[in-house]
């Protein structure tokens, strides 16, 4: 491509949006067909299945007796048709305080889904009371009452602890006497009383906690028999899940030993004075702090722990891992410094929190990552608060949720949605770990799916890909590399697997190695295919060598923090989507995506292999004449409610582009390329509760449209408010002609785009749309969230690649006129 050189900095449009009422249209909805049942029969079935439930559950009732800590109810397990999801709201009623608290698909073959319920002793007969309705009395419309309920259901019976566990059926206890850790999952309000029960059945309790809406979440220590006993005499838990969280990664080789590399390049490093306004910090497993790569930038004041009784220092245990993350979140690969000969700038500082415990039995126990994670930021943040921070952990778990939100990964997006911290989170996409051949390229890569908490909605997930690709060493003559130049790195993650509702991760990918292979056994990871970086003792050697997606996610933390370095001030949000923005596939991954031909499935599987590919600092900060970029920060309000009625969306906002039309219409059939970016956070809610209409995850969505170059600007209104009321009632959305990923790019809190045409056509495009979807916020009003603001931000990038005029300057004069005219 024949781009200009980049020396200018991004347009940051200020005050640009336009508030647009969301206008619903009118339009009639014919609710789905209901199962068809024999009204009698089903009725006498269901009305047979719910007494004996009750009947036992009060037994088990009386049975109990009693104590401060325990609440008179029960819970009840509901079975529906896969095809009746819908059915899963009505079974709540917040006027009884009943709940639906958990929600999984049923064992075996037929399918079906498993919904348990909270029932309230003084609403026990509420079902029963339901069933006779349906069975005796009609509506208006001569439709049986209740059926909208009632039809829905097959069967019910009295829920067990199994009743509340939504992992998967692998993962449940095989002896029910045996003691595992379990995750469970409090209802609002009960972990005073769960731990009061705890302690009377013995149950041993871990000291973190993580807090949601409407959920807490801890570790404990029980067989299923005492899981029963604290589902049948409590009120507390609303789900159970296997504890998961251990940490898992990749340690790499030793490297070459030079003391008199590192003296020099030491003395040639030179630190900004405003290195203190940004920073690094590393969640693992401790830095060295005296190596001398490492001591000018990080402070003792920076150098925590979790537990004092750990130290803050690297140890042996886990290979010297954090201080090799240190060496490449500060340098990149250290082969490029090491052999250059000017000064060496570092322009932000290093934080490190050690969170993981020494290198006994305690690394494979259990606990709460998420409020591990949270503790450990706190420290930081805590010791320099006006820092703005790139928090970077390559430390994940073996627990494989194909997109599930967990508790690790649903704290990392709250973590995320706190906006009065400057900070931006970046995950490990996690490696595979067994041995790799050449024929597990890319087969392995799209089976293995991503580690816990690498699903985070608001965090960046980084992958690995590989420039490296030369094997010179004479000890490996005859070895190969297992990846081709360009392509995943091969032990990289993907979320190929998961289904299309979660997010596009990885986000980007960054260098992470390769491995060699002498053509019959597996892959080996020889120095020359990873990156140089520092070890963890410096009193033996300087040098040590890291490869995968720990590299990667190193290397993206410092180009996250050399982006906010230079432009001080952007939202974590903004930094995000730069990542993303200026992110490019390498020849080999745009040859595989050009061969798709359109196949939308074979696009959307590449783009879950890749992410959106390799960013670059260059286009991430500056311009060219003609390849130019928009950075638009601004917020909306998505929902309001009327009165003490439902919450309904609220606003939309009109972005005007500053386009310089009359350049574009010169250029008349030239190629031209437009990608958009958004990027917002969402407020997490997790816990496995459906996923329908109203149990969402996210608190709201955002989505973005662009004008097309025929639709004056109200047809382009009224274009988004049907796309938006399309979008709420699951209807297809059509984001018009050109675009490369179209509504597959909708997934997650991070949306973009690439749109092809002719410089004639986008001269007309010159607006954009940012409309609300539903979330939490709008479907639980009872939350009081419904009046947020939700900030977002837009990147619009314009790139003309064989075009000489120069775009850059038509939109600065256009900028120009228009703030003189404002004065």
């Amino acid at each position: 491509m024949a781009i200009g050189p980049r020396n200018r900095p991004h347009f940051l449009l200020k005050d640009n949006g336009a508030v647009e009422p969301y206008r619903r249209p009118n339009r009639k909805i014919d609710p789905p067909a209901l199962p068809l049942r024999n009204r009698q029969a089903h009725a006498q079935a269901l009305a047979h299945a719910v007494g004996a439930a009750v009947a036992a559950a009060e037994q088990q009732l009386a049975a109990a007796g009693v104590t401060a800590f325990e609440t008179r109810g029960f819970y009840l397990e509901f079975d529906l048709p896969a095809s009746e999801r819908a059915g899963i709201d009505q079974l709540a009623n917040r006027q009884q305080k009943m709940e639906v608290v958990a929600v999984r698909e049923a064992d075996g073959d037929a399918g079906g889904l498993k919904a348990a319920v909270f029932v309230p002793e003084r609403a026990k007969n509420y079902f029963l009371n339901k069933i006779e309705q349906y069975r005796a009395t009609d509506t208006d419309k001569g439709r049986p009452r209740n059926e909208p309920l009632i039809s829905r259901i097959d069967t019910a019976q009295l829920a067990s602890a199994r009743s509340l566990f939504t992992d998967g059926d692998e993962l449940f206890p095989q002896h029910a006497d045996v003691a595992v850790w379990w995750e469970v999952w409090l209802r609002e309000g009960r972990r005073e009383r769960f731990e009061a029960m705890a302690a009377a059945l013995e149950i041993q309790m871990r000291q973190h906690a993580i807090r949601f809406p409407e959920r807490e979440v801890v570790l404990a220590l029980a067989s299923t028999v005492t899981m029963d006993r604290v589902v049948a005499r409590s009120d507390t838990i609303a789900e159970l899940r296997r504890a998961k969280d251990t940490p898992a990664f990749f340690t790499g080789l030793g490297g070459a030993e030079q003391r008199a590399w590192t003296d020099d390049l030491a003395d040639r490093v030179q630190v900004s004075e405003a290195a203190d306004e940004v920073a690094i910090c590393l969640l693992d497993s401790g830095v060295r702090r005296t190596h001398p790569l490492i001591e000018p930038v990080l402070s003792v004041d920076d150098w925590h722990t979790i537990n004092p009784d750990w130290g803050a220092d690297d140890t042996p245990a886990w290979q010297g891992h954090g201080t090799r993350m240190a060496g490449v979140a500060l340098y990149n690969d250290l082969i490029d410094p090491l052999a250059a000969q000017d000064p060496f700038e570092i322009r932000y500082c290093l934080e490190s929190v050690r969170i993981l415990p020494p290198g006994d039995a305690e690394e494979n126990q259990p606990d709460l990552y998420g409020a591990i994670t949270g503790e450990a930021i706190a420290r930081a943040e805590i010791q320099a608060p006006h820092r703005s921070r790139v928090i970077t952990t390559a430390i994940t778990s073996t627990n494989h949720s194909r997109g599930r939100a967990s508790s690790w990964s649903s704290s990392i997006d709250q973590l995320c949605f706190e906006t009065d911290a400057q900070r931006l989170i970046l995950i490990s996409a996690g490696n595979i770990r067994v041995d790799l051949t050449p024929a597990d390229l890319l087969v392995r890569n799209d089976l293995e799916p991503l580690d816990d908490p690498a699903q985070a909605w608001n965090a960046i997930t980084i992958g690995a890909f590989t420039n490296k690709v030369d094997v010179i060493d004479a000890a490996f003559a005859g070895y190969i590399p297992i990846a081709p130049a360009g392509e995943l790195s091969p032990a990289s993650r993907t979320s190929v697997s998961w289904d299309r509702q979660w997010p596009v991760k990885p986000d980007i990918v960054m260098e992470g190695g390769n491995l060699a292979h002498d053509g019959q056994n597996p892959g080996e990871p020889i120095d020359e295919l990873r990156i140089l970086t520092t070890h963890f003792r410096p009193e033996n050697r300087y040098f040590s060598t890291i490869g995968d997606t720990s590299s990667a996610t190193a290397q993206a933390a410092k180009l996250a923090a050399e982006i906010m370095v230079g432009r001080p001030g952007l939202r974590p949000e903004t930094v995000r989507a730069l990542l993303v923005h200026s992110a490019e596939w390498t020849p080999a991954m745009a040859t595989r995506i050009t061969n798709c031909h359109g196949n939308k499935t074979q696009l959307q599987a590449l783009l879950r292999r890749y992410g959106y590919g390799v960013p670059d600092l260059g286009r991430a900060l500056l311009s060219a004449n003609n390849d130019l970029t928009l950075i638009i920060e601004d917020e909306i309000r998505p929902f309001q409610r009327e009165g003490t009625g439902s919450v309904k969306m609220r606003d939309m906002k009109l972005h005007m582009l500053p386009w310089p039309k009359e350049d574009l219409l010169s250029l008349g059939a030239e190629p031209v390329e437009v990608r958009v970016t958004l990027s917002y956070f969402i407020e997490p809610n997790p816990g496995e509760r459906g996923w329908t209409r109203r149990h969402r995850y996210a608190s709201h969505g955002l989505r973005f449209q662009m004008k097309t170059a025929t639709e004056t600007v109200d047809e382009f209104r009224a274009r988004i408010n049907q796309a938006a009321r399309n979008e709420e009632e699951g209807a297809p959305v059509n984001v018009g002609e050109g675009w490369l990923l179209g509504t597959f790019r909708d997934s997650g809190s991070l949306h973009s785009d690439f749109w092809r045409g002719t410089a004639a056509d986008l001269a007309e495009r010159d607006a954009i749309g940012i409309f609300p979807v539903g979330g939490w916020w709008k479907e639980k009003p009872y939350l009081d969230r419904y009046n947020e603001q939700a900030r977002y931000s837009l990147i619009v990038t314009i790139r003309a690649s064989n075009a000489a005029v120069d775009l850059y300057a038509a939109v600065e004069t256009i900028l120009t006129t228009k703030i003189v005219a404002e004065a």
